[in-house]
């Protein structure tokens, strides 16, 4: 889901959201979660999927202490940030 989440995939995130197995608040070895994957990458459908599944924490921070909304802005994804 990481890596599916990060590179935008929505058809494949649907997928495997409704798969009991896969966490959708997985961190990877930084602290991203598929969630600050999407958005950091500014692919707002795979964040509007992983926000309805109501299984993520939005307040989560990376190992830098960075959160996915500050990454977001940096990267000037606004319209993932609203």
């Amino acid at each position: 889901l990481l890596w599916v989440a990060e590179n935008g995939d929505d058809a494949v995130v649907r997928m495997l959201l409704a798969r009991d197995d896969v966490d959708p608040d997985l961190k990877d070895c930084s602290g991203q979660t598929p969630l600050s994957r999407a958005a950091v990458n500014g692919h707002e459908a795979v964040v509007k999927l992983l926000l309805e599944a109501g299984k993520v924490d939005t307040d989560s921070k990376d190992n830098s202490g960075q959160t996915l909304l500050s990454r977001a802005a940096r990267n000037g994804h606004a319209a993932v940030v609203k």
